[in-house]
């Protein structure tokens, strides 16, 4: 099965920063999952998987008072 995908109207050429990018992305959370496996000769010699959460946090309560 192959096909091409197609952007969003009126997002062909919308750029966006990277600094946008990564606050829109911790804003609401990033799951990270990828696996990597080293083979030789068709045997599996090594298996690497990844599996991280990314995003940001707010404290809550009062601000710390600055020291005078």
């Amino acid at each position: 099965m192959t096909g091409t995908v197609e952007p969003l109207p009126g997002l062909e050429h919308r750029e966006i920063a990277l600094v946008d990018l990564l606050d829109r992305l911790l804003a609401g959370g990033v799951v990270l999952v990828g696996d990597v496996t080293v083979s030789l000769a068709g045997v599996d010699l090594i298996r690497i998987s990844l599996r991280a959460l990314v995003t940001s946090i707010t404290p809550v309560g009062p601000e710390p008072e600055e020291p005078s």
